[in-house]
């Protein structure tokens, strides 16, 4: 019984201290919203009701009213750069740094996150020099990583592959990507650029390093072709490039001229042209189709080319078969119907246009011209040699 009464006692006492640490805090919120201006509230509601242009105005307000409230320079940024107003984004992060060089108000951390958003200003804006600066200072700091990566995407755009090979295999440090991928990618970067001007030898060390870093770098595999080539090894280039079917059979493309010149070289039209063929029935590519009709129209003359077309399009009917059949067509018709096959041919090619673009594997990204590198997302051979509308015709 003693017990029981203790707790009776004991148990009133909690509850009432409960109710006046809840009054406290209570009062301490209160009185710490009344000290924010109410064009910050304001603000928080354009936010939550996805209107970024009045939250601006309305976070620009109370940035005037309290110039010291740090946290608001960093959302009025934010909301600047993904606008596109970098150069007010500048301004109000290049701000925050001065003022922290003057004053020294700012934490440690939100010295970092300054000079973090004012690189990614520069980066976005395009001044590569600035933001390459800005995350150099950042190495060794609580946002070492974003630092790497900034510098990477910097010395890719700048083409400065030796410091993104270096940057890369820092990277490789942090987190589960590994960075072999594009490391492979930078030293073929460098080896084309050795082999356009001849240098041989430091040819063959990129394309060496690039598929020790990868050796499934399909574009480590035609350039050791180009190399060959230029080398006048004939066979060589011709094994290089057939590897090319069993690495990724889709840029096939790629190399499907170059084998065709390598074989016409080696005396042996006939043999290459029944590679292509061979080729297409394998793996249908409308890129390939185009080299195999062209080989056809020069080694047995237009009719050879129609009938190539008009197999294939059978096996795989698109738009743009269509359009190289009526061209093929139109070699081997009698002159009066020649006009009526070109005013087809004409309707067809202005649809084909639309879906003879390449797209990105991984953000969809189009154009007319292939990239090794997707322009939008810069993911390194996501961008294959595949029409538009081989992609739409896919199962």
């Amino acid at each position: 019984m003693a017990i029981e009464l203790w707790w009776l006692l004991v148990l009133p006492l909690f509850f009432a201290l409960g109710w006046i640490a809840a009054r406290i805090d209570i009062r301490h919120l209160v009185r710490e919203s009344r000290a924010l201006p109410r064009s910050y509230f304001h603000g928080l509601n354009f936010l939550l009701n996805e209107q970024p242009d009045k939250a601006i105005e309305a976070f620009l307000e109370a940035a005037k009213v309290d110039p010291e409230t740090v946290e608001l320079h960093f959302t009025l940024g934010s909301l600047f750069r993904r606008r596109g107003e970098t150069d007010r984004a500048i301004r109000i992060h290049k701000n925050l740094v001065e003022r922290d060089m003057e004053s020294g108000r700012l934490s440690d951390e939100q010295r970092v996150q300054a000079l973090s958003e004012l690189g990614q200003d520069y980066l976005k804006a395009g001044l590569l020099d600035r933001a390459e600066e800005i995350f150099i200072k950042l190495r060794g700091t609580s946002r070492d990583e974003d630092a790497l990566k900034a510098l990477l995407e910097i010395y890719q755009q700048e083409k400065e592959w030796a410091r993104a090979i270096a940057i890369a295999g820092e990277l490789g440090s942090h987190g589960d990507h590994l960075w072999h991928n594009e490391i492979a990618e930078f030293h073929c970067e460098l080896a084309a650029n050795e082999l356009m001007h001849g240098h041989n030898a430091a040819t063959r060390e990129h394309l060496e390093q690039a598929i020790n870093a990868n050796r499934k770098c399909i574009r480590a595999t035609i350039l050791q072709g180009d190399l060959a080539w230029s080398e006048n090894d004939t066979e060589g280039a011709i094994a290089a490039w057939t590897r090319v079917e069993a690495q990724n059979a889709v840029y096939l493309a790629l190399v499907a001229d170059k084998l065709m010149q390598a074989h016409r070289k080696a005396g042996r039209t006939e043999q290459g042209l029944q590679l292509l063929r061979a080729y297409l029935e394998r793996h249908s590519s409308l890129d390939l189709l185009d080299v195999v009709v062209s080989a056809e129209m020069e080694a047995g003359g237009p009719e050879a080319a129609y009938q190539c077309v008009r197999d294939e399009l059978r096996r795989n009917p698109t738009l743009i078969g269509l359009d190289k059949l009526l061209e093929a067509q139109i070699y081997i018709a009698p002159p009066e119907r020649r006009p009526d096959l070109e005013l087809m041919k004409n309707l067809i090619h202005a649809h084909t246009r639309r879906v003879a673009r390449y797209r990105c594997d991984n953000c969809g990204f189009k154009a007319r011209q292939f990239y090794w590198r997707c322009p939008a997302c810069g993911g390194w051979e996501t961008y294959p040699p595949r029409r538009t509308e081989e992609f739409d015709l896919a199962p």
